[in-house]
């Protein structure tokens, strides 16, 4: 019986000391699924993953938080889990949707803001800033990024060019946002 409860409490132990990986891992799962529906041209369903994996995105840290399980390799998950669901997914989207029909220059904006995505999350890793971002964080981008998906035929396709760019120099910038 003894056995027994030793063997539950570190099941219990295990799975809770992991519950913040597995929601940044659903993170990713729906971000993933977003780059799948977008190859298959059902783009209202991406904006739909990556709104969810932001909500999970949102509860990740937190529960690391309330559970006292953060951890360096938990940061690290997150941030390449972020990058695939904020950086990649939402691009990707509004490439995509518009910014296909500029070609190079099209393609270029799209890699510029996955690139800048990228330098916002390794800069984030390795700074010491507690309470504050620098930059906007790619959740943020991401998501601006993908609202404006909603946009499409109500604005003309070169403003989706300026959003892209404004949002990947706006992610890579010293400004300083306070932690929610």
């Amino acid at each position: 019986m003894i056995l027994l409860q030793h063997l539950v409490d570190n099941t219990f132990r295990r799975v809770r000391s992991q519950t913040a990986n597995l929601l940044t891992i659903l993170n990713l799962g729906l971000g993933t699924m977003a780059i799948l529906f977008v190859m298959q041209g059902q783009l209202g369903i991406t904006v739909a993953l990556i709104v969810v994996a932001a909500v999970f995105d949102r509860f990740d840290g937190k529960v690391a938080r309330k559970l006292n399980i953060e951890s360096e390799m938990g940061k690290q998950l997150d941030s390449l889990c972020d990058l695939i669901s904020f950086g990649l997914a939402p691009a990707l989207l509004i490439y995509q949707s518009t910014l296909h029909s500029f070609g190079v220059a099209g393609s270029l904006a799209t890699v510029i803001f996955i690139a800048c995505g990228a330098i916002r999350l390794a800069r984030f890793n390795i700074s010491d800033h507690k309470g504050y971002f620098v930059g906007l964080p790619i959740t943020a981008g991401g998501c601006i990024l993908t609202i404006t998906y909603l946009l499409e035929g109500v604005i003309e396709p070169h403003v989706f060019m300026f959003i892209i760019l404004t949002l990947s120099v706006l992610m890579i910038s010293s400004f300083s946002v306070k932690k929610a």
